[in-house]
């Protein structure tokens, strides 16, 4: 006979190696032919909703490793929440305005924008960004993430034009939006304004210019010989120069030098003297800063005049304390300028060029004007020192190049007139990390009013009328009819009809006595697109609400869709569109560089889908500490991979020895079950619990650690380990073998469902290779329940300080096998020296020691005190490890001199020769 076939061995189809990168296509082919979303959501639709709001991509390019981070993140929370009491529809979105799409057509595609009208070169860019969508919404599937694939929600289509629309006239009807000519950030780059969040600062070199403006009205304070210092890291501004701001509770010193007297802060005459060079000056008098008000200085290059203000804003903490003012190129110049009634002069055109303004330097770009500027003023005498610095600058974060300040006149929602309810509805939402909240709270608290107009082709019109007079037109009835013909045709109407044919039959207006309307050009903020969301698509949408319970998006966001959601939101609801709110951090190299092209260091989804697998990024996101940043490299994904290896390995050991179990018929009950057998489901009770709660919290790291710890140290290690002499050995219906099947049973039906939301293919992998479950996917069912088990602490107690016993006999044996004593450790005999307690636990223990250490020879030779010289010692025990006497049965591999005492099987120990006999 061979005894080989005697042996009940693992049987199952799960293959060992995952094959990841072609099974998945073939299991994702599978959820759309079930249509696994619509199936998850008919099963939970009684339920509770919870509602994880995509914050919308944008459509254009392919998906890197913030992306994958992002949307797989949510994945596991829409994923585990659908299967813990919940439904939890997950709509994706899109965003698709802006300037990167009108440069992908214009730069990439050569599109001339120039040959063809606006409607034309739109419908352009609509195209190009279904043809983006589509590509993006394969990647995002491939990943694994489950969602409403067919039916996403687009920031171009006509229903969410319809709903932004109607949320402008909200806010317009509740005088939140104005138009005003004032300072913004202004792109030459972009030919566009931009709002705060379009702003990232680099480092920049500027020239450093101190300059002197001669008095030519001291009103009786300065004499008409002095000569006011300011300083700029600006001289393409002095042209449009109006004035010099001063503190009214600074001093000021008058500074003789070389023959000069110069009017200098005087907290700072030292800092400027050593600048400048002056090495003897003398302090001819000081006088404090309101006494300057309205003083007239010379212009240092036209026959014009600055007017002295007196303004808060000015510090000492750096340049004169003489602050150079033009009110068209900066908001506090503009503040000022409006109190002292200031023309607003701004000779720089949308394209960053000096206007005929500038009288001199027409045409020079602003950043080429610099040098010009500073050569007149140095020829007119007025330039004292000139030097460069490298300073922080804003950037337009699209074109990373740099930004300036310009007036000119545009749309802007007023922050200030509803801050205190933004302020409050911060506070009123729980924020993941916990800084979050300070972090927006001090934005909205600083912010300045929002300009939402942009000078752009491609976005969402502004909806606004002019009446003959130039009087804006927004009211009840423009909006509720420009909503609904955008509904109907979208927005490009607005750009195929004349503002007569878009505006209500009829339409008449007290500032068109003859019936003429013109309609504002410029387009929306993309910000004011994706903030409108909370509209367009939770209020737009049966399956959603709002407010939904969570916004999860990059920690950039707070500047950006968390922070414009919120303004939209509260303007019109006077709530947050969001009850909590996670932020994660960027994706880095492995050394903690941001990934970039020019490095070299770009890690691609789609490569390490296609080398991995889906599931193995999804258990990376899942180990690492995502609120920070993250870093990521192919060695990081193969410890990764490791991981996942182990974890199925796991799980094909389970399935292999359950092959033969009906749960139905074969399931122990609890009273039935060893002590060892409970300790596992308690055990496995205990990570139920664990992860649950992890789950909850988004510590989706705690899951991973848990998880893997669990396969390899309880499982792995002890309990499958010793299991095998018993599920191998022992006859199909023997006791303890069902026993022991009964909690594989438990543990992988438990296991599967706890690793679903993060390995989704691999779980629905297994889900098909385990009988007598009746639904078709693990997706379908849900989270295990945590247990109450009457004697769980005292059991795991009990059984803790055995498997830290257990560990000491471990260490014993493999000193033993490194001294060449023992080989496996089925070879040994191990004899046991324990103190008082390890004796009572040793005694309390039912089941087979030897089974337990996995040994062929076991006693308790004596006390603590006892044990000889040769016996390794340990905090409770002393151990003496020998080789084991007697023979190797050739069926379980135990030693024993049971081997031939049943002459029928003289190879075999008594125990299997009983098997073999009753069974065979």
């Amino acid at each position: 006979m061979n005894y080989k076939d005697t042996l009940l061995m693992p049987k199952t189809d799960f293959p060992m190696r995952g094959n990841l990168p072609n099974r998945e296509p073939i299991m994702q082919e599978k959820w759309e032919d079930m249509n696994i979303y619509e199936k998850v959501q008919e099963r939970t639709k009684d339920r509770p909703l919870f509602i994880l709001h995509d914050g919308p991509p944008y459509a254009n390019g392919d998906i890197h490793m913030g992306h994958a981070l992002n949307k797989i993140l949510k994945d596991f929370i829409v994923r585990y929440k659908s299967m813990s009491g919940y439904c939890a529809p997950y709509v994706p979105g899109w965003d698709t305005h802006g300037l990167p799409i009108e440069t992908a057509l214009t730069k990439n595609k050569k599109v001339k924008r120039k040959e063809m009208s606006i409607a034309e070169f739109r419908k352009l860019c609509e195209e190009y960004a279904w043809q983006q969508i589509n590509g993006q919404r394969e990647q995002f599937k491939r990943l694994g993430v489950r969602g409403d694939w067919e039916n996403p929600y687009v920031t171009l289509t006509p229903a969410y034009e319809a709903q932004q629309i109607k949320v402008f006239g909200e806010m317009a009807k509740k005088g939140y939006i104005y138009k005003g000519l004032k300072p913004v950030y202004w792109s030459p780059s972009s030919e566009s304004a931009l709002a705060e969040a379009e702003i990232e600062y680099q480092d920049k070199r500027s020239a450093s210019i101190f300059v002197a403006f001669p008095v030519k009205d001291g009103k009786g304070v300065l004499s008409n010989d002095e000569q006011i210092v300011i300083w700029t890291t600006t001289p393409w501004t002095i042209p449009a120069n109006l004035g010099i701001s001063v503190h009214p509770e600074l001093e000021y010193s008058v500074v003789a030098v070389n023959g000069e007297k110069y009017v200098i802060a005087s907290a700072l005459v030292e800092s400027v003297a050593k600048t400048i060079g002056w090495e003897d000056y003398t302090i001819d008098r000081t006088i404090k800063g309101e006494k300057l008000d309205r003083i007239v200085a010379q212009h240092p290059i036209y026959d014009r005049s600055s007017l002295v203000m007196l303004g808060e804003h000015v510090t000492s903490d750096g340049g004169t304390g003489c602050v150079h003012t033009a009110p068209g190129h900066g908001e506090d110049d503009f503040i000022i300028g409006q109190k002292y009634n200031l023309d607003v002069l701004c000779p720089v055109d949308e394209k960053g060029y000096m206007t005929s303004e500038a009288v001199g330097f027409e045409g020079l770009f602003y950043d080429e004007a610099n040098k010009a500027i500073t050569e007149k003023l140095q020829e007119a005498g007025a330039l004292l020192k000139l030097d460069f610095i490298t300073h922080s600058y804003p950037h337009d974060w699209r074109t990373k190049k740099p930004t300036i300040f310009r007036a000119t006149a545009q749309w802007f929602a007023s922050i200030k007139d509803f801050r205190d309810e933004l302020l409050a509805a911060v506070k009123e939402t729980k924020w993941v990390p916990a800084w979050g909240e300070t972090r927006l709270y001090n934005m909205v608290r600083d912010r300045g009013d929002w300009c939402i107009s942009r000078q752009r082709a491609w976005g969402v019109p502004i909806p606004v009328f002019y009446a003959e007079n130039g009087e804006p037109i927004i009211t009840d009835e423009t909006i509720e009819h420009v909503s609904a013909l955008f509904r109907e045709h979208g927005s490009n109407i607005w750009f195929e009809r004349e503002a007569k044919e878009l505006l209500p039959e009829g339409f008449t207006h007290e500032g068109s006595p003859n019936g003429t309307f013109t309609k504002e050009n410029d387009i929306m903020d993309v910000w004011f697109d994706s903030g409108s969301s909370h509209q367009a698509v939770l209020v737009e949408r049966d399956d959603l609400q709002r407010p939904a319970d969570l916004y999860l998006e990059g920690s950039d966001q707070y500047r950006g869709w968390f922070n414009s959601s919120l303004s939209t939101s509260v303007a019109v609801s006077g709530k947050a569109p969001y009850k909590g709110v996670l932020s994660h951090g960027f994706a880095l190299d492995g050394q903690g560089r941001k990934m970039s092209k020019s490095l070299g260091n770009t890690v691609l989804p789609s490569k390490v889908m296609k080398q991995l697998g889906g599931d193995i990024l999804r258990l990376w996101v899942a180990s690492v500490d995502y609120q920070a940043d993250v870093r990521v490299s192919d060695a990081i994904l193969k410890q990764v991979a490791e991981v996942y290896r182990k974890i199925r390995n796991t799980f094909r050991f389970l399935l292999g020895n359950v092959s033969d179990f009906n749960p139905n018929e074969d399931k122990l009950s609890l009273d039935n079950l060893r002590e060892v057998d409970r300790y596992m489901l308690v055990k496995l009770n205990n990570l139920t619990k664990r992860v649950k709660e992890a789950y909850d919290n988004y510590e989706f790291a705690a899951i991973y650690h848990a998880v893997h710890n669990f396969c390899t140290i309880e499982l792995s290690s002890f309990y499958l380990d010793f299991a095998k002499d018993v599920l191998y050995i022992e006859a199909k219906d023997n006791q303890e073998r069902r026993a022991i099947q009964t909690v594989l049973y438990e543990t992988l039906l438990t296991l599967v469902k706890l690793v679903t939301p993060i390995l989704p293919h691999t779980a629905d992998e297994v889900w098909e290779h385990i009988d007598y479950v009746s639904e078709e996917s693990v997706q379908l069912v849900d989270m295990p329940e945590v247990q109450q088990y009457a004697d769980a602490e005292e059991l795991e107690k009990k059984w803790d300080t055995f498997m830290s016993l257990r560990d000491d006999v471990l260490k014993a044996l493999e000193v033993a096998r490194n001294e060449k004593i023992i080989g496996k450790s089925l070879t040994a005999s191990i004899a046991l020296y324990p103190n008082q307690d390890t004796r009572a636990l040793l005694d309390s223990v039912n089941e087979d020691l030897k089974q337990l250490f996995i040994v062929s020879g076991f006693e308790i030779s004596g006390d603590y005190q006892s044990a000889p010289e040769n016996a390794q010692t340990f905090d409770s025990i002393k151990i003496v490890i020998s080789e084991a006497k007697g023979d190797t049965c050739d069926r379980c591999w135990i030693v024993t001199p049971e081997v031939g005492q049943v002459p029928k099987h003289p190879t075999l120990c008594k125990r299997c020769a009983t098997i073999v006999t009753e069974n065979y």
